[in-house]
């Protein structure tokens, strides 16, 4: 998912030289195409972010579609002031693109997990969310956000968990992709970035009429597809690598309780920080988000009902 978004920032900056990439002193081996291609377009801000969105609203209204590139934990949560006042509140276009969401960087401890940053950035006005889950659902969000005519959050989480699609699918903003199709019945899976592919993985073993659906729009969302999908479900189980306050699952529930009422199991992570550094893979299993503990609790949840 990395080597796609490099590569569309490549060809929207040879397409647009309105286009500039700012960076908060990362991503330099990622960024080695886009150098190369378009050099007079990539600024390194240094370690000062709250001033990196700050230079990019004023990019934004000089005419230029600035790209702000951080690590999650800093792009948005720790410029979530900045990019409401400078940037949202005047409803400028600056693409936000937050890398290594989720535990990514596990082994750097809280500061670098980021597992609240959909719901700080989704109740902002004028700032949509996208979440994709591959390469393909990059390239798909990468273009509706450089399409947008306000702000946008793009969330990049674990990026080498293979592809969920197998060639780019037919989307429009806010829409969500059937991932595996099923019959209309007992459990439908709504996940969205990393754990898309543990959803599909789970269905597979366990559900096999279950379908399951990728949701790389947050903000916007189709309440009318959302709502149709929650008619035909006896239960809707949510996942996300993400708090299960104000992610996904809040937004699935939200919509349901309103016009599909429907039972709904979000997964998540819990009110809690990390205990413990860790790989990915370790923090994933702490916060009961691996593939063996996730397809427990679906258990234990449907045997209860």
């Amino acid at each position: 998912m990395r080597a796609a978004f490099s590569r569309e920032l490549v060809r929207l900056g040879q397409t647009d030289t309105n286009m500039l990439l700012l960076t908060g002193d990362h991503g330099y081996a990622l960024f080695d195409d886009f150098r190369k291609e378009c050099p007079a377009q990539y600024i390194n801000a240094g370690i000062a972010e709250q001033n990196m969105v700050g230079m990019a609203a004023g990019l934004a209204r000089a005419g230029f579609r600035p790209v702000v590139y951080g690590l999650s934990a800093f792009v948005p949560v720790r410029v979530l002031e900045q990019i409401k006042l400078d940037v949202a509140h005047d409803n400028l276009p600056v693409i936000f693109v937050g890398d290594g969401a989720g535990f990514v960087y596990s082994h750097l401890g809280t500061s670098h997990q980021s597992t609240e940053d959909i719901a700080c950035s989704r109740s902002i006005p004028n700032l949509s969310v996208y979440s994709p889950a591959d390469r393909f659902e990059l390239a798909v969000c990468m273009e509706a956000a450089y399409r947008s005519q306000s702000a946008v959050y793009l969330r990049m989480g674990k990026c080498d968990l293979g592809d969920v699609h197998v060639a780019a699918p037919p989307a429009s903003v806010g829409g969500m992709l059937e991932v595996k199709c099923g019959t209309a019945g007992d459990v439908t899976f709504i996940a969205t970035g990393s754990l898309v592919s543990t959803a599909i993985a789970i269905a597979d073993d366990g559900y096999s009429n279950a379908s399951v659906w990728s949701a790389p729009f947050i903000k916007p969302i189709d309440e009318k597809q959302v709502t149709s999908i929650c008619e035909r479900s006896q239960v809707v189980v949510v996942l996300e690598e993400h708090s299960v306050l104000g992610g996904l699952g809040s937004v699935i529930a939200e919509i349901a309780s309103e016009f599909a009422p429907v039972r709904i199991l979000r997964i998540g992570v819990r009110d809690r920080f990390s205990h413990h550094c860790g790989s990915y893979e370790y923090l994933r299993k702490e916060h009961g988000l691996d593939r063996l503990a996730i397809a427990e609790r679906i258990r234990y949840f449907l045997a209860g009902l």
